[in-house]
């Protein structure tokens, strides 16, 4: 029986249950590529199989023999190396799969990727990924019986357990929180009763508003990226409202746009942060505030910048940042910009400790016109806990969802070996995925409402 070669690019938290999953399958032969040999070696543990190799994505000569000497490559490392992992893939005729959107500079590469017969697999996770296998489950349903959604609504989010929720900021982190910083500062746009809206980065914590998924929650939902290619994508040339976002616990979005509007969240280098010494004293620089060692004095230049909140949203603020220790003489611990040395400090105080739980929640909720005139609401509700003992409930969504879309390709299933760049839009390729994800525990919920 001849072997099946497999190179897994990167070893962060959704690696192992990816790699689990492949290791499965006798036929398989799982290489794990990481920068750090022992963050590889750790992963690939009692793995049938599969070995540990020291790789560096920022070198093409190490990258290109690693990917010629297999038969697919799964990338999970940062999204901004897929483009050239996909290029040296594509010359040397090597699949490849991302859980990560399509970038414009991942689409560049279509055609070169059909010219050479290699099958480029991506939004193959959670947020993308589940999401679309579930979206497209019910628009083809609703098709099938000449229904029309005239409304698409979808939010996720990664978070705490409620009870492991102890924290300002409502969030907890297995990984540094720089990147949902950032995706807490970017620009969105989205279609609502037949109209482009576009939100700007600096008003997009503004514009979190409650939203009920299930009962028990406390959420805030905001639109996230750009929702109105959604439209085409989903096949819903009828929908006049259609909102791709995410969810937070309430109090996170109060927080962040404090972070942001104070200029904590400045990705930057400052070079005067090498001088810093406190924290209070990076606070008094970016707010402009007259004396670090009076906290009465910091807290007034705060309630300044964010004078757009009420007492209360301010008390929230003011305890958010006192918590987070912005506010004390301790020594803060620079890293060249302000949201970098954030995120490092937070790295250490947010972390999920032994014996807490995750949880993913990922909502969608469609308005359905049936020829006859009638309306009906429909939900399909994802609310999974993590196993302290075993995955977290984000680590084993985007990694087993991956690892199935993986082996669907190695085995030459269908859609699967048509060339190109491709993402499950359609349910040739999402019914496959969702059928072997849900053997796997990992189901979405449909409610009629």
């Amino acid at each position: 029986m001849a072997s099946i070669k497999i190179l897994v690019l990167g070893s962060g938290m959704v690696a192992r249950p990816c790699v689990e999953y492949l290791s499965r399958s006798p036929k398989n032969e799982i290489s794990v590529g990481c920068r750090t040999l022992k963050t590889a070696e750790i992963l690939v543990n009692g793995l049938a199989r599969t070995k540990a190799n020291q790789i560096d994505v920022n070198c093409d000569e190490d990258l290109g023999k690693a990917i010629a000497a297999s038969n697919v490559v799964i990338s999970l490392v940062p999204f901004v190396y897929h483009a050239n992992i996909i290029k040296i893939a594509i010359a040397n005729k090597v699949n490849v799969v991302t859980t990560s959107y399509v970038s414009p500079a991942i689409r560049a590469q279509d055609e070169h990727a059909k010219k050479a017969g290699v099958v480029v697999i991506n939004e193959v996770g959670v947020d993308p990924g589940i999401d679309h296998l579930y979206a497209i489950k019910t628009i083809d349903e609703v098709h099938s019986q000449d229904g029309k959604i005239k409304e698409f609504y979808s939010y996720c989010g990664g978070l705490p357990a409620p009870e492991n929720n102890d924290n300002p900021l409502g969030m907890k982190f297995s990984w540094s929180p720089r990147g949902v910083f950032l995706s807490q500062c970017n620009s969105a746009s989205f279609l609502k009763d037949d109209k482009r809206v576009d939100i700007p980065a600096a008003d997009l914590m503004a514009n979190a508003v409650p939203y009920h998924v299930v009962d028990g929650y406390n959420f805030l939902a905001y639109p996230n990226r750009d929702t109105v290619p959604f439209r085409e994508f989903y096949g819903i040339p009828e929908a006049h409202t259609v909102i791709r976002g995410s969810l937070r616990y309430d109090g996170n979005p109060q927080l962040t746009r404090a972070l942001l509007k104070t200029g904590w969240l400045d990705a930057e280098p400052k070079e005067w942060l090498s001088t810093a010494t406190t924290w209070a004293g990076i606070t008094a620089r970016v707010t402009n505030a007259k004396d670090s060692n009076d906290e009465s004095s910091l807290i007034s230049k705060i309630k300044e910048i964010c004078s757009y909140a009420g007492e209360k949203e301010l008390d929230l603020i003011i305890s958010g940042f006192r918590w987070m220790g912005l506010l004390s003489d301790g020594k803060a611990t620079v890293q060249g910009t302000l949201l970098d040395t954030l995120a490092k400090h937070l790295e250490k105080t947010m972390s999920f400790q032994p014996g807490e739980r995750d949880l993913v929640m990922l909502q969608h909720k469609f308005v359905i016109e049936w020829a006859d005139g009638q309306t009906e609401t429909r939900t399909s509700t994802l609310e999974l806990f993590g196993d302290p003992m075993k995955y977290s409930g984000m680590s084993l969504s985007v990694g087993v969802t991956c690892g199935i879309a993986t082996q669907l390709l190695l085995d030459g299933h269908k859609v699967f070996t048509t060339p190109g760049v491709i993402a499950p839009y359609t349910p040739a390729i999402c019914d496959p995925i969702r059928e072997k994800l849900e053997l796997e525990g990992v189901k979405m919920i449909e409610k009629t409402l």
